[in-house]
């Protein structure tokens, strides 16, 4: 249950990160000059002040995502044991049986036989 919130949050922070990561200038003016000058008739918010606070948000976001992710990692049930899903459905987990192997010399060839033929002039 603890597992499935902090999986929820951190798809949440993902999709959030996506979209300050995009807002964010690049080399030019960038997304954030545009909506910096649209918000508000563009006299509160620069868009240098768009940037700072877009760069902030990315730092906050990412330290949010690396630490629910090693949270994560504690959360998981691990009560079914040491298998995995795969091998407790197939079996595969078990160790080695003892198997009456017979010795190679006695088993069939996997090659046939080809058998010779001479050639008469």
């Amino acid at each position: 249950m603890l597992y499935g919130i902090i999986i929820s949050f951190i798809t949440l922070i993902c999709i959030l990160l996506i979209i300050v990561v995009l807002l964010q200038p690049g080399q030019k003016e960038g997304l954030s000059g545009g909506l910096a000058a649209g918000m508000a008739g563009g006299a509160s918010m620069g868009a240098r002040r768009t940037a700072d606070l877009l760069s902030k948000t990315t730092a906050v976001l990412a330290t949010l995502f690396l630490s629910l992710s090693v949270l994560a990692n504690f959360a998981i049930d691990r009560s079914g044991g040491t298998q995995s899903t795969i091998q407790q459905q197939t079996g595969f987990g078990d160790p080695i049986e003892q198997s009456d192997f017979t010795i190679p010399s006695q088993t069939e060839t996997a090659v046939p036989v080809q058998e010779d033929f001479e050639i008469e002039d």
